[in-house]
């Protein structure tokens, strides 16, 4: 059919009534207005006025008059006009029985609201298509929608669906077309030919040279990172990135990026020429990023696993090793000092002479036993004590080869760059880099300039080696010291490399000139913030007073909290008492929810919410396969489950087979179709009755979910205590008061994972915004306190011990009574008004996705020690981190609620783990991007089974209500959509469709069955 792309929703939508109105729509579009109700009154008759205005708010609300079938509107809407008129709405019938009068009344609307033919405005509307076309990624679905809402905007009557389908697709086409041409004429002719070169496979190879530049690296060594930056240079030499693409969105680079990556070279050599060019280009600018970013994951974690973590080893076993010899030299020199000790002092009568002291000492110990202990103690315990890594460092120099082979490389290939703070660093690097180089030896005038960053127990490493003539310096000791200064200083991003996605400058990144001060004046109503930060540190100074006032008024009746031995002690509180018939009610409904296949159940969901309409082509265009919801539900099933491919795959059905899911695998499940299908099911659920009683959406709760990885992956961490001896990654998810999850992220490890926090909260899939933000006990700090505040989220993470917990003050005069003595430090507001500006510059920069959390709280610090803006927003920080605790101490209910939130997070991820059974629930995926899918998909089936939940979980209520149960709200309060004793997931992946249209599965009943 010619509007083929567009869904069947589309269609039955277009210049149509698909169901009632809302009552929003009413009174936005059948509202009539003093002149429209002048013009109805002007009609002779009431059939005639009636159909007049119900015409007048139809072609406001479709864009369409409906000539030919007047009475195709619903009665909602007729009943709605027809009491602003004051006659009945029966007499509607009447109207439409001579046919010119309903073409009359089209004719005088128009003219009267100024809708224009489409003829007329026909090249108004294909330069909007066209402009979104360019600047988006938008398939022709999606186009189409904005081409009906542009055309509802500016008063142009809707064309036939026909008409405007081929507009829609002449436009993109075009649009396409231009954009390949630009980019291919844009591009050199070498750089084309080199780049087509990378679609042929060499005779001693299997693979195409584009699979093997963007196969990245899943281990971590010198060889690798070695490997690693000559592919960087590789596909710098490419000369991709010298190519001006100005007038080009990036998001159409990334698209096309996003195309080149995820294709076969086969199906790229097929391409036509300038489209094969504008995708090979944008494929390797995005190459040259990435491969910097995983040159630097190697370098990372080459240092912090291979030469940190083994160096460290050795120290300890180095340690272990000399503990006997430690232990016998102790032992004499303490018996030589009991002597000494023991010797009484000289008096006038007797004096004690040297001779008689060291006579008493060699009966216990002889000289050359007391020498050679204070020469072993000398020898294993550092001459300083300023730090205790002396043992680990001394282990480290002995790794100088794997850092030789690679340093000079590194600089050659990756442009660093530093802060003001970093700029010694690189040189410093610089320096090693030509000594590592070098055969001649160097003493200590020639590194004098890099002497202050050798410190602690580095400096005898680097100018004491008693194997090296005096005055010479050890080369790789300064090498390996230079090193650790590097990641130190990458990871903190006071040195980044240029070019590069991650380990950029995130500094760079932040709103600056005309940028920020077009986005100021929004941000600062979004967060209700000033550009003067008087009026909103006093009232932040009042409410901090207040609640200590609070908490004091209230201590003498609170007879959770205790103070012993001087410490602060609130107990946990105890369970809430349930309503009556609680324990019926809640079985009553167990009893009900439907038996249900895991597979059949994702089939329901995307057949009921459309889901399958969020997935997208990696292209662009929208899928037009048969059967495609079938083919998505299996691989989600596969992802989600673990199972993989075998067990889903049917090659009798055209659904299931192998090449269709692996087709639709590559092209349509990935970050982007996931997030949006999440949103669409979010909305879904917040439209059911019963999701009211459990909340707003504006309570969310960050936890992670931790996962084994026992592949090589880059991306992965050691923590024994979650992951044995082998590798792992942390699903971090953000979970509403809904029981909705709205955003995740994956970090290596058991990184931080406070740090991550904000990134998950700033990039959910859908849903209102939260406000408060809960976690559980962990490594959060004062800095991270102030920057959620800043962003407009209250940071509630739950506190394990208030003993130690420290109280902030902005009052210096005040007495707190039995919180004096937790409460002894100040708030420094100068220091707040101080950076005010760029504080504020980094939330719009947080907010507007310009920089990541991760790296910007981490650049807020050095060494443990803020920066100027860090301790800006630590100082800013405390005063949220007070209130909070003061908070938490004081109101039952805030604590409640924070545990109540947390154990909704707990059990998703009882069925996050119930659903993930496969492979005994260990990720198996090598690169990032893989375990990002893969857990996205697990999200996606988490939130699937939570709306099918809900959905039962609703009709259930109404129908026991209809019965005569009395449950009230607050008993539905307490029922969970993440039950999932009722849902199979093992053994059957039979994909049967539940025909939506026949209405909800009938309700189990426990009494048949038994």
């Amino acid at each position: 059919m010619p509007f083929e792309f567009l869904s069947d929703e589309q269609v039955a939508r277009y210049g149509r009534f698909p169901q009632e109105p809302s009552p929003g729509e009413l009174e936005r579009f059948f509202r009539l207005d003093q002149a429209a109700l002048e013009q109805a009154g002007e009609r002779r008759s009431p059939a005639t006025r009636l159909g007049w205005s119900v015409q007048w708010g139809t072609v406001r609300m479709l864009g369409v008059f409906l000539t030919e079938d007047p009475a195709a509107v619903p009665a909602g809407a007729v009943g709605f006009v027809a009491e602003q008129l004051g006659v009945d709405a029966d007499v509607f019938g009447e109207y439409g029985r001579r046919a010119q009068t309903v073409y009359e009344h089209s004719w005088q609307i128009r003219e009267l609201l100024g809708y224009r033919d489409f003829a007329e405005a026909e090249a108004e509307v294909r330069r909007h298509v066209a402009a979104r076309a360019w600047s988006t990624t938008e398939g022709p679905r999606a186009l189409f929608d904005r081409a009906v809402v542009h055309m509802l905007k500016e008063r142009v009557l809707l064309p036939g669906i026909t008409v405007l389908t081929r507009l829609v697709g002449e436009v993109r086409r075009e649009e396409n077309l231009r954009l390949f041409g630009l980019l291919a004429e844009r591009t050199p002719a070498e750089t084309a030919v080199a780049l087509r070169g990378l679609l042929q496979v060499p005779e001693d190879r299997r693979v195409s040279e584009l699979e093997r530049l963007r196969t990245s690296p899943v281990k971590a060594s010198g060889r690798v990172l070695v490997r690693e930056l000559d592919r960087v240079a590789e596909i710098a030499g490419l000369g991709a990135g010298r190519v001006e693409v100005e007038p080009v969105p990036a998001v159409k680079l990334a698209s096309l990026a996003r195309y080149g990556m995820a294709s076969k070279a086969p199906t790229l050599r097929d391409l036509e020429p300038s489209r094969q060019t504008a995708t090979l280009l944008a494929t390797v600018r995005h190459l040259e990023t990435a491969s910097i970013d995983d040159a630097l994951d190697v370098l990372d974690l080459l240092i912090t696993s291979n030469l940190l973590a083994k160096a460290e080893r050795a120290g300890k076993a180095e340690q272990l090793r000399t503990l006997p010899k430690l232990r016998s030299a102790a032992r004499n020199i303490a018996s030589a000092m009991e002597i000494l000790m023991n010797v009484p002092q000289a008096t006038e009568d007797r004096l004690v002479s040297l001779a008689e002291v060291w006579n008493e000492i060699e009966r216990v110990v002889p000289r050359e036993k007391l020498t050679a202990a204070v020469a072993t103690i000398a020898a294993f315990v550092p001459a300083t004590d300023d730090d205790a890594a002396a043992a680990w460092r001394a282990e480290l120099v002995k790794r100088y080869r794997t850092v030789q082979h690679f340093i000079e490389l590194l600089l050659e290939v990756i442009d660093f760059r530093a802060v003001e703070a970093g700029a010694p660093v690189v040189a410093m690097v610089r320096a090693a880099a030509a000594m590592a180089k070098a055969r001649r030896r160097y003493d200590r005038a020639d590194i004098a300039a890099h002497e202050d960053l050798i410190t602690g127990s580095w400096r005898p490493l680097v100018f004491t080696n008693p194997d090296l003539p005096a005055g010479q310096v050890d080369k790789a000791a300064f090498t390996l010291c230079a090193v650790m200064h590097l990641h130190a200083a990458l990871r903190r991003r006071d040195v980044f490399a240029v070019g590069a996605g991650r380990w950029s400058d995130p500094r760079a990144r932040l709103l600056e000139g005309e940028g920020w001060e077009a986005a100021r004046p929004q941000l600062l109503e979004a967060l209700e913030l000033e550009a003067e930060p008087a009026g909103h540190l006093a009232e932040l100074a009042s409410a901090l007073e207040g609640a200590y006032t609070r908490v004091l008024d209230g201590l003498g009746g609170n007879t959770a909290v205790q103070f012993v031995g001087g410490r602060l002690r609130v107990e946990k509180l105890g369970p809430l008492a349930e309503p009556p018939l609680m324990g019926e009610f809640r079985a009553l409904i167990d009893g009900m929810l439907p038996r249900v296949d895991f597979p059949e159940l994702l089939l329901e969901v995307f057949d009921r919410t459309g889901l399958a309409a969020e997935f997208t082509h990696i292209s662009g265009a929208d899928p037009a396969m048969e059967d495609f919801a079938v083919s998505l539900c299996g691989l989600l099933v596969a992802e989600a489950c673990n199972v993989g491919l075998v067990p889903i795959e049917k090659p009798n059905v055209p659904a299931l087979t192998r090449a269709r899911l692996q087709q639709v695998d590559q092209g349509y499940l990935r970050a982007e179709t996931i997030s949006a299908a999440n949103a669409r099911l979010i909305a879904e659920q917040a439209e059911l009755d019963i999701v009211r009683c459990w909340g707003g959406g504006k309570i969310a709760s960050a936890d992670g979910l931790r996962f084994t990885v026992p592949v090589a992956n880059l991306h992965t961490g050691h923590n024994p205590i979650y992951f044995g001896r082998q590798r792992g990654a942390t699903w971090l998810n953000v979970v509403n008061d809904q029981v909705m999850g709205i955003g995740g992220v994956v970090v290596p490890g058991t990184l931080r994972d406070s740090l991550f926090i904000l990134d998950a909260i700033l990039t959910v899939d859908g849903g209102p915004r939260p406000e408060t933000v809960v976690t559980d006990t962990a490594s959060y700090s004062d800095i991270v306190f102030g920057v959620f505040a800043i962003c407009g989220y209250q940071f509630s993470p739950r506190i394990a011990d208030l003993g130690d917990t420290r109280l902030w003050r902005t009052n210096t005069r005040a007495t707190y009574g039995p919180l004096d003595h937790m409460s002894r430090h100040t708030v420094r507001l100068d220091r707040i008004r101080a950076h005010w500006d760029d504080m504020l510059r980094v939330a719009g920069s947080l907010t507007t996705g310009e920089v990541r959390a991760y790296d910007l709280i981490r650049m807020l610090s050095r060494d443990g020690r803020p920066t100027g803006l860090g301790d800006a927003f630590a100082h800013y920080g405390r005063i949220f981190k007070t209130l909070h605790l003061l908070q938490f101490i004081s109101d039952d209910g805030y604590r409640r609620m924070i545990g109540t939130q947390l154990n909704v997070q707990e059990g998703r991820h009882r069925l996050a783990r119930r659903i993930a059974f496969g492979n005994r629930g260990q990720l198996r995926q090598r690169y990032r991007e893989g375990m990002e899918d893969q857990l996205g998909a697990l999200g996606l089936a988490l939130n699937a089974v939570v709306w099918w939940n809900t959905l039962y979980l609703d009709a259930a209520v109404k129908q026991i209500r209809a019965d005569g149960f009395p449950a009230t709200d607050a008993m539905c309060a307490r029922l969970s959509p993440i039950a999932y004793e009722h849902i199979n997931f093992l053994g059957r992946y039979a994909f049967t469709r539940a025909d939506p249209k026949v209405g909800l599965r009938p309700f189990h009943d426990p009494a048949a069955e038994a």
